[in-house]
C-alpha cells in the first residue's frame, strides 16, 4: 500500500473487504452505506440498497470491496447518491478510471482499490466541510433520535434535511435510521445476543417488530438471516 493511499484511508475512513461465493448467487442486505467493488473482473459502484439483492456469483469467486464512509461517494463521483440507490454501476461510467491502478489488479486487488480510491481523491478534492456534515448526520441516524430533533441540530428544515440525505446517502434519514437499527440488532444477535433483547437494544419496540422490519428489508426473518 502506498502511503498516499494509506493516507487517504485514515483520512476518509476507508474499510477493505472480501466475500468469498458460497454458490451461484448471493443475498446482499441493506447496510446504508456505497462500496467501490472489484466483481467478476470489473471495477463497480455499489449504491445504498433499500432492500435485499440476490446477485449472481460463481462459486469460490472473490469480491473485493473498499467501503466509502458517509458522503464520499458522492464527493467523490459528483453525482448524488439517489441516482445508485439500489443499483450496481460500472465505474468507468461515472468516472475515469486510472489505468496504472488497473495494472495492479491481477497481482494485488487491495492495492489497486487503494490506488483508484487516491486517484478519485486527488481529482475531487473533497470539501471537508461537507464530508464532516455527513459524518455527523450518519452518527445521528444511529441513535435515537427524530428526524426533526436532527434536523434542528444541523441547522436544516425537515425538507433540506431529505435533499441531503438523498444526496450524501442516497435515501432520506427516516431510511437510514431504519437501516442502522436493522444492522445494529443484526450485529448484537450474530455476537450471541437474544434476538428479544438485541431488539430492545436496537429500539425496537419488540422483537416481533425486528421481525417485521426483517421482512420489509430482506424479505426474510431474523432467524433465518443468522443461519
Amino acid at each position: 500500500m502506498s502511503g498516499y493511499a494509506k493516507w487517504c484511508g485514515r483520512l476518509a475512513g476507508t474499510t477493505m473487504w472480501r466475500s468469498i461465493a458460497a454458490g451461484e448467487e448471493q443475498h446482499v442486505v441493506p447496510d446504508g452505506v456505497m462500496d467501490l467493488m472489484w466483481h467478476d473482473d470489473r471495477l463497480v459502484i455499489a449504491g445504498a440498497d433499500t432492500t435485499a439483492l440476490a446477485i449472481a456469483t460463481r462459486p469460490g469467486a472473490a469480491t473485493w470491496g473498499l467501503r466509502f464512509p458517509p458522503g464520499v461517494a458522492h464527493a467523490l463521483l459528483g453525482v448524488p447518491a439517489r441516482e445508485l440507490t439500489d443499483h450496481r454501476v460500472a465505474l468507468a461510467d461515472l468516472a475515469p478510471v486510472p489505468g496504472e491502478a488497473l495494472d495492479a489488479a491481477e497481482d494485488d486487488v487491495p492495492l489497486m482499490l487503494e490506488g483508484v480510491f487516491a486517484a478519485l481523491w486527488r481529482r475531487a478534492a473533497p470539501d471537508p466541510s461537507a464530508l464532516r456534515l455527513a459524518a455527523s448526520l450518519d452518527r445521528a441516524a444511529r441513535g435515537h433520535r427524530s428526524v426533526r430533533e436532527i434536523a434542528d441540530d444541523h441547522g436544516l428544515s425537515e425538507r433540506s434535511l431529505r435533499r441531503t440525505g438523498d444526496r450524501l446517502f442516497g435515501y432520506g434519514l427516516k431510511t437510514l435510521m431504519g437501516i442502522h437499527r436493522f444492522q445494529h440488532a443484526l450485529h448484537l444477535a450474530r455476537s450471541g445476543t437474544a434476538l428479544s433483547e438485541a431488539a430492545a437494544t436496537a429500539g425496537y419496540f419488540d422483537q416481533a417488530h425486528l421481525n417485521r422490519e426483517a421482512r420489509r428489508l430482506t424479505g426474510t426473518a431474523p432467524g433465518a438471516l443468522l443461519a
